[in-house]
């Protein structure tokens, strides 16, 4: 059985993203040499990703490369009329019942990237197994929090935690 894994950077006072989605914020941490923070590792412990649309359509018009080649990526969204193109399939409807099946099915685990609008969904319907978050050592005068309003508190069990020497620090917590 595949599991939902949100990993995610926020600043200290949990945003994810500026008020205008962009993450540039995060190039200002610096990053000791050779320090990728287990991305690498935690990448390719995933077959799947999923994404918001607004996080979808701002990795679009970043001026790079989709970043998710090697992973089947999937794109939650309420438009109907979005096509699937060679790097994401959009899912419009029913989306609890899609990723609870794709949770049965054998494999990799899942990376929920986020944003805010999609981790209160997945929250909200049990869906995360596991959260891996980066707190970056930058308070951000506003932005988008790591999840819009939830319906209900969320448990959390430590199962490790690790500090970098660029003040950054991780924690991996399992959802209860």
């Amino acid at each position: 059985m595949k599991k939902v894994k949100l990993y995610i950077a926020t600043s200290l006072n949990g945003y994810i993203a500026k008020t205008d989605h962009s993450v540039d914020w995060l190039n200002e941490i610096p990053t000791p040499k050779g320090e990728d923070y287990g991305y690498i590792d935690f990448y390719n412990s995933c077959s799947v990703t999923i994404q918001g649309n607004n996080t979808y359509n701002f990795i679009l018009n970043s001026g790079h490369d989709f970043p998710y080649k090697t992973t089947e990526n999937y794109v939650f969204t309420r438009n109907v009329n979005l096509r699937d193109n060679h790097d994401v399939k959009f899912i419009s409807k029913d989306h609890i019942a899609f990723i609870e099946a794709l949770k049965k099915e054998d494999g990799k685990d899942i990376w929920l990237i986020g944003g805010g609008q999609i981790n209160a969904t997945f929250f909200d319907n049990d869906l995360i197994d596991e959260i891996w978050i980066h707190v970056m050592p930058i308070v951000l005068e506003d932005g988008i929090k790591l999840s819009n309003r939830l319906s209900k508190d969320i448990r959390l069990e430590l199962l490790s935690t690790r500090s970098y020497s660029s003040g950054v620090i991780e924690m991996k917590y399992k959802v209860n």
